[in-house]
């Protein structure tokens, strides 16, 4: 028994429910073998105008983020702001429930005393500031990442081991695929990858 199957066409000759498996362009991932190599290709990325790009090394490497040109974070901004709000927050809690919902008047004591409240406002910052900056780290850094297409290359595995990697994504206006292949050989990469999603 043989059955046919017809695809069914929409008016514009395309077959529906048939996705397109060809794979998209993400960038181009350059590997280098030592510090010094990639830190100078770093530099070189840098003066060359690309904007949208990253370093990937198995440990922290120092100077790197003055040569790849990052920002400081506003991380520390957000600490303190949430440390204030701390403050704020204990300060008013002990106000709130000594002196205004229920005063109780002990010994001629005032119903409202700062040091006595100093431990809940201290501890009210210090949980209010961990807090902003577990979850502000997080938010900046866009984590959690669950997926990446470099994961899929089999050479950016050794980047926990001892390969340096520069990623130039392809959403950077310089970006051209046959121009900046050319332009990570000519900084030193020993290997040029193109990295599809």
């Amino acid at each position: 028994m043989t059955t046919d199957l017809k695809e069914t066409r929409d008016p514009h000759g395309e077959a529906e429910g048939i996705e397109s498996a060809e794979p998209i362009l993400t960038g181009l991932l350059g590997e280098f073998v030592d510090v010094q190599g990639v830190v100078d290709a770093a530099w070189k990325t840098r003066m060359a105008g690309y904007k949208v790009w990253d370093v990937h090394s198995p440990f922290p490497i120092h100077g790197i983020d003055s040569v790849i040109g990052i920002r400081p974070t506003i991380l520390p901004w957000l600490v303190l702001g949430g440390g204030l709000t701390g403050l704020m927050t204990g300060l008013g809690l002990q106000w709130f429930c000594n002196a205004y919902d229920y005063p109780f008047l002990v010994s001629a004591k005032p119903l409202f005393s700062l040091p006595a409240n100093i431990p809940i406002i201290f501890e009210c910052t210090v949980l209010f500031s961990a807090l902003t900056a577990v979850f502000g780290m997080l938010a900046l850094n866009r984590l959690p990442l669950l997926y990446n297409p470099l994961f899929k290359s089999a050479r950016f595995r050794r980047v926990t081991n001892d390969r340096f990697f520069i990623w130039i994504d392809a959403t950077d206006a310089k970006f051209d695929e046959k121009s900046t292949a050319e332009f990570l050989t000519s900084v030193g990469a020993t290997a040029v990858e193109r990295i599809e999603d």
